[in-house]
């Protein structure tokens, strides 16, 4: 990254846990969202590979293959999800993001610049600047919106982030009185605007 190793080592480190946490998601919940939380650990992974810097680890040219065919299987996934929730086309553009990636990243490609975690080339930047430019709007507005989520309605973050307070309970004495549930509502929304922000660090470095 053009932030250097700890950067880098901040992104893996960060997308590791979200994974982590999404792959225990999968032991609970109804089969939809064990499924999402499959996708959801996937992309963790996924990313936290993508983010491991170049001093320590560099890919085999053959990775970048690996990346495309499993996060485009998961595209078409995601895709033939959509038809049962929306949030499947959140699913959907991540893993086509991560194709878009792989591609611009692999030895050989044109203009390509190395990836979060292996640092821009000299030669410049890479990919196509408009569709990087469309994600990185994309993922600016996805973490603007989970982030209000997690912010209590009422202050002015919460309300231009479209953030609400549904579901919080207070009690007589002014304390917020949280479930098991809500808890566990609140991280699973931690972790997806955690991916967010790496994966709008990650395009930037392209």
């Amino acid at each position: 990254m053009h932030g250097g190793a700890l950067a880098g080592w901040l992104l893996v480190a960060l997308c590791a846990v979200s994974g982590a946490y999404c792959l225990l998601r999968t032991r609970t919940g109804t089969p939809q969202e064990r499924r999402t939380a499959r996708g959801e650990a996937l992309m963790g992974f996924g990313m936290a590979a993508m983010a491991v810097p170049a001093a320590v680890l560099t890919p085999p040219e053959g990775a970048w293959a690996v990346y495309g065919v499993v996060f485009g299987a998961a595209a078409l996934r995601a895709l033939w999800s959509a038809r049962h929730g929306s949030h499947h086309l959140h699913h959907l553009v991540g893993s086509l993001a991560m194709v878009y990636m792989a591609v611009t990243m692999a030895p050989g490609a044109a203009g390509a610049g190395g990836h979060a975690g292996h640092g821009a080339a000299a030669g410049g930047a890479g990919g196509v600047p408009l569709l990087t430019g469309v994600l990185l709007v994309y993922y600016a507005l996805y973490v603007l919106r989970s982030a209000g989520h997690l912010i209590p309605a009422g202050t002015g973050v919460a309300s231009f982030a479209g953030g609400s307070a549904e579901g919080v309970v207070r009690g007589g004495g002014g304390g917020v009185v949280g479930s098991a549930t809500g808890v566990g509502t609140e991280l699973t929304m931690a972790c997806r605007l955690t991916m967010g922000i790496a994966m709008f660090a990650m395009l930037l470095t392209l």
